[in-house]
């Protein structure tokens, strides 16, 4: 009898990042688990060193976002039998095929030779034999890989090639045409980059960047915010002792417009009705240079936490946590309120990819409900001659631009105030509103409005 616990001998025999990214993948397609959480917390294990750890990130973002295209080419060449497979057959030819296609440091023969003997480990001979033959067969045959006419049907070709939903690919093509969709398909297929906010709080920003080139951290100084850096990666980030001792946050600079349009001063009350996980917040408190309050709301408990971490590393001493439904929050009126509400989140496909293979065109239709009474509550706790931003990391028109213009048919006591008074006009839209696009502005998909109430 052995003396290894089922869950141990379950462990091992998803070891290394290719089994765990097989693992990652299987609970993601399996459950409502999102991607960030599930990978952070093997990553969070110790079981894997750095190098293993960048390569399971790797892989199991790099299946998510690719996973029309491989399905595609591994249901070609297993004569359609690939979408009926068992879950671990299914995703380990795709981590395997993954390596084949986009990895060029990974030898096509280590590829094939861990995902068939991952496959022998876990579901026995005949499987393995399987995925070897179809993962050969794809290798001798690489150039004749062919994929759907965009003559013949062009969303499909889109959805295939550029790997992402067919609905999606048909509602994108009808509102901005072939060539804006194709590059904004493209740009969500890229890996990201990372954007540091400089916590003015703590350090200035030239501070800061010496200390980035005495580490000979490269970066890119952003061309909207001085105190916004790009990184290519940084590892172990949690340890460093820039990040330990609160000098940056990691924010993309999509996130920090909603802020800088709502233009909190020092000494303003501040009501943030949807806070987690604290980045806005922690922004406008150091815009306030923590002078004033900023009231921040969160429905769970456990979301607030770590609002609370941030702001102790941060240095931020002006925020009350809240634990509560914002549509049924009240309060006095503040001076500003800032709701980042609950959307969609296309606007960061890059990021989550797997949000791509989530969201079905209802989800849009549910959320609006949730956004309308939200901005109820907004124009509720408001003072007169106050302002109010709504925003959003999505680039849907009906969770953006239709949700202020019926509000403003509800309301009019409230107006729209021009986003290029407070932002440059290259992240503006015509009727104000600030709008932006991966491939257009290299971050996030985002929206924001400023409305201010009439005063008296």
């Amino acid at each position: 009898m052995s003396d290894v616990s089922p869950a141990a001998e379950w462990k091992s025999l998803y070891s290394g990042p290719r089994g765990t990214a097989v693992k990652v993948l299987n609970r993601v397609e399996r459950t409502d688990s999102y991607l960030d959480k599930v990978l952070d917390a093997e990553l969070r294990s110790g079981e894997l060193n750095d190098p293993d750890k960048g390569l399971l990130t790797e892989l199991v973002h790099g299946v998510l976002r690719w996973q029309n295209r491989l399905d595609w080419v591994l249901n070609g060449f297993s004569h359609g039998n690939f979408a009926k497979s068992e879950i671990n057959v299914k995703n380990t030819l795709r981590v395997s095929l993954y390596q084949i296609l986009f990895l060029e440091r990974i030898p096509h023969s280590a590829a094939v030779n861990e995902g068939v003997e991952f496959i022998k480990r876990i579901r026995g001979d005949k499987p393995a034999g399987l995925v070897n033959a179809v993962l050969r067969n794809i290798i001798r045959n690489m150039d004749g890989i062919r994929y759907p006419d965009p003559a013949e049907d062009l969303v499909q070709y889109m959805s295939v090639f550029y790997s992402h939903p067919h609905w999606m690919v048909k509602r994108w093509l009808e509102r901005f045409g072939q060539e804006f969709t194709e590059r904004l398909l493209m740009a969500n297929n890229e890996r990201p980059g990372m954007f540091l906010r400089i916590n003015r709080l703590k350090t200035s920003p030239e501070e800061f960047l010496s200390r980035l080139d005495a580490q000979q951290i490269s970066y890119t100084r952003s061309s909207l915010f001085p105190h916004f850096v790009r990184v290519k990666t940084l590892s172990g980030i949690a340890q460093m002792d820039l990040f330990r001792n609160g000098m940056f946050t990691i924010q993309d600079e999509s996130a920090a417009l909603p802020c800088q349009l709502l233009d909190p001063r020092p000494g303003n009350r501040v009501i943030d009705l949807c806070a987690a996980p604290g980045g806005k917040t922690t922004n406008m408190a150091e815009m306030m240079k923590n002078e004033g309050e900023i009231i921040a709301l969160d429905k769970y408990e456990a979301k607030l936490h770590l609002i609370r971490a941030s702001c102790e590393r941060l240095g931020v001493r002006i925020v009350d946590l809240h634990a509560v439904d914002a549509a049924l929050f009240e309060a006095p009126p503040a001076d500003r309120v800032l709701l980042d509400a609950p959307c969609s989140g296309l606007g960061t496909l890059a990021k989550k990819p797997d949000m791509k293979w989530k969201r079905d065109l209802s989800d849009i239709r549910k959320l609006t409900a949730t956004q309308e009474a939200l901005m109820e509550s907004a124009a509720r706790l408001l003072k007169p001659g106050g302002a109010l931003v709504y925003s959003t990391c999505t680039t849907e028109p009906e969770e953006n631009s239709e949700i202020i213009t019926a509000f403003l048919s509800r309301h009019p006591e409230f107006s729209l105030d021009r986003a290029d008074r407070y932002l440059p006009a290259d992240v503006v839209t015509a009727d104000g509103f600030v709008a932006t696009y991966p491939h257009v502005h290299f971050m996030d998909g985002s929206f924001a409005a400023r409305l201010v109430k009439t005063a008296g």
